[in-house]
């Protein structure tokens, strides 16, 4: 397999302690027709009407200092993605402090200048409830020793260049038991410009060439494993490990 060897971002942000949530455990495949059905029916009932609808606009100019390392995925499939709908709405659900991903290794969160926003947790869905003029960002904490990419996007745009998302985009690097803390769109290699939630027709989306006003309203994530330098690489699997520097005697 040809593994990616990329240019990756590592953010020098400020950091941000957050708690964690679990998930709802997986449903079996014998319930799921019912579940299912209910699934999509409650999908339905949260979905924002015209008024309440939001994008995100190209905000305030912020210092963010980054550098690029040259960091290799450890496989070309991503871990886990996530999206998240929002939207000016009184949303339905369990309120959740945080998302658990990858089985609760990374946290993620939306705060605001005056602390985290709820998210909204509904048949599997999660919602945000944002308002207009509202500055937010995105926060990933990562509880575990492993190194993951994290390929963020907001509104169908990579926060990194404002290009048509992609799953298989460069991403921000997340260091074994830190934060990651996006504040915008990248501007430079020192700036953002600040996610503020707005009518979708000043979204950011809404007005460049690699956008469209119809992907307003979703945060995306992907995340992948990647090499840590300073760690050996995993060994391969062996399927016959016990013959292992056996040479076969001649005939």
């Amino acid at each position: 397999m040809v593994l990616h060897k990329k240019k990756l971002l590592a953010a020098a942000l400020w950091l941000v302690i957050l708690a964690g949530c679990s998930q709802s455990p997986s449903i079996q495949r014998e319930t799921a027709p019912s579940i299912q059905a209910e699934a999509v029916q409650a999908e339905s009932m949260q979905d924002a009407a015209e008024s309440e609808r939001l994008g995100t606009q190209w905000g305030d100019d912020v210092d963010s200092e980054i550098i690029t390392v040259d960091l290799s995925r450890t496989s070309d499939n991503p871990l886990q993605e996530m999206q998240i709908s929002y939207a000016d709405k009184n949303y339905q659900g369990r309120a959740v402090n945080s998302m658990s991903l990858l089985a609760g290794k990374v946290e993620f969160s939306v705060h605001t200048d005056n602390g985290k926003l709820p998210l909204y947790r509904d048949a599997g869905n999660y919602y945000l409830k944002g308002m207009a003029g509202q500055a937010y960002r995105l926060v990933y904490h990562n509880n575990s020793a492993n190194t993951y990419e994290i390929v963020a996007s907001v509104d169908g745009l990579n926060v990194l260049n404002g290009s048509a998302a992609s799953r298989y985009d460069d991403g921000y690097v997340l260091r074994p038991n830190d934060d990651l803390v996006i504040e915008g769109f990248r501007k430079s290699q020192s700036a953002v410009a600040s996610f503020i939630f707005s009518k979708p027709d000043n979204a950011y989306a809404a007005n460049t060439s690699s956008g469209s006003i119809e992907n307003t309203g979703v945060i995306g994530t992907v995340i992948y494993e990647l090499y840590d330098p300073s760690k050996p690489k995993p060994r391969q699997p062996q399927a016959y490990p016990a013959d292992k520097g056996y040479a076969k005697p001649p005939q």
